[in-house]
């Protein structure tokens, strides 16, 4: 339970007292004031349609627990009633006739509300790149777009400046600022000549503006989700060790995954392109290796900013080498951690996640096996292109398949 089991939700103090520990915040105003406006759709935080503002910030209400948001001040579609913009936005989204089935429109509403208010000059592309955690069924985001550029356009003409949101305390928005004192940064963090980062803000720089990390076991890249997974290959230990240290040819046996860059020393260079059905992703960055012979393991940390959306993305990968049939096989103990933020971060939730690190493992261990082999780039064995659309796709057959399978079992 919170320390303070209150919370403000448009402009009236409410009680979280009688409010189970497990409720999220779009239970709690639907089922528990009634505020039914606020829809839930996906309820994985993926399809935008329940979105709330949170301390002045867009947020996910079916991700965020109640309790979470005790002591902050919390604006759902029906707290928006005098509110000026929203107000634009409503008569624009009539007049380009922006809606069809409704369903979506509060959440669509809420989130065009913070992007206007953020970004008083965005241009069309930047407006669909803001609305895309929006998902819409009916529209075809056409109106949309248009009722957006039509506000844009209004509030410009009127000399309507940005509003900048607050460095407001850590919070259930997930990207509220720590306070000064409290700010960590990770060894990979760096910022351009003559910039400073803002207090508590963690700056993930391009490739070509990385420099050099500090040891990597001295700091962790902090809170990251952790899959398990582990293959075997038919060499030992030893000799899958050294091909380890051959950085270049490491980075082949990972589909989608380049070096921009010899590697100067232990510090790499990347570039990491994702095809997510039409979309190309390509995650620009830079990575740090850590090789320890003694216990025939090592550490992989790095980070990458996707050039197109924006999207950032942490990774922290541990492998250990287990020796087997005597020394003459080996058991490759992985432990993935990563972490997204921005547009593209719904491919990190749930399950399905674990399936597409299950399926990148597979491909990554048929590279190194046929690597080993000594098989070239154009050997068909070798997996070049990383498809997570087509990863997704077949994680949803196999469990499709799985499920009817399971029926006929019983």
């Amino acid at each position: 339970m919170s320390k303070t089991a209150e919370i403000l939700i448009n402009g009236q103090p409410c009680s979280l007292q009688a409010v189970a520990p497990r409720t999220m915040l779009g239970d709690y105003v639907r089922d528990h004031l009634h505020l039914t406006g606020t829809h839930l759709g996906c309820e994985h935080g993926i399809c935008g349609a329940c979105t709330v503002s949170i301390d002045g910030q867009a947020a996910r209400s079916c991700i965020t627990l109640a309790h979470a948001c005790a002591g902050a001040d919390v604006t759902t579609i029906e707290g928006f009633d005098d509110d000026e913009c929203m107000a634009q936005l409503r008569q624009a989204f009539t007049e380009e006739h922006a809606l069809q089935c409704g369903y979506c429109t509060p959440g669509v509403l809420v989130a065009a509300r913070d992007l206007v208010l953020r970004h008083p000059d965005a241009d069309e592309k930047k407006v669909r790149l803001e609305m895309s955690g929006n998902l819409c069924r009916c529209t075809g985001y056409v109106g949309i777009v248009k009722a957006v550029m039509r506000v844009l356009a209004q509030r410009k003409e009127s000399g309507i400046a940005a509003t900048a949101h607050s460095a407001a305390r850590l919070g259930p928005v997930g990207a509220h600022a720590l306070p000064a004192e409290q700010a960590v940064q990770p060894s990979v963090a760096a910022t351009s000549p003559g910039k400073t980062a803002a207090p508590g803000k963690t700056v993930v720089p391009q490739a070509s503006q990385a420099a050099p990390a500090a040891s990597i076991g001295q700091a962790d890249t902090g809170p990251l989700i952790h899959i398990e997974q582990e293959f075997r290959v038919d060499f030992p230990p030893e000799l899958v060790l050294e091909w380890f240290t051959r950085l270049e040819q490491v980075a082949q046996c990972l589909p989608g995954l380049r070096l921009t860059e010899p590697p100067q020393g232990q510090h790499l260079k990347i570039l990491m392109q994702v095809r997510l059905g039409p979309i190309l992703a390509e995650f620009d960055g830079a990575a740090d290796v850590l090789q320890e012979p003694a216990t025939q393991s090592g550490r992989i940390q790095g980070h990458a900013v996707d050039r197109r959306s924006g999207t950032r993305a942490v990774g922290d990968i541990r492998y250990r080498l287990i020796a087997q049939d005597n020394g003459t096989a080996t058991l490759i103990a992985l432990d993935l951690g990563y972490s997204l933020a921005g547009p593209l971060a719904q491919f990190s939730r749930g399950a399905i996640a674990k399936d597409i690190a299950r399926k990148l493992t597979e491909a990554f261990a048929q590279n190194l096996r046929a690597r080993l082999s000594g098989a070239g780039s154009g050997d068909a064995s070798v997996v070049t292109e990383l498809n997570a659309f087509g990863l997704v796709w077949s994680v949803i057959v196999s469990r499709i398949r799985g499920l009817f399978g399971t029926k006929k079992e019983t």
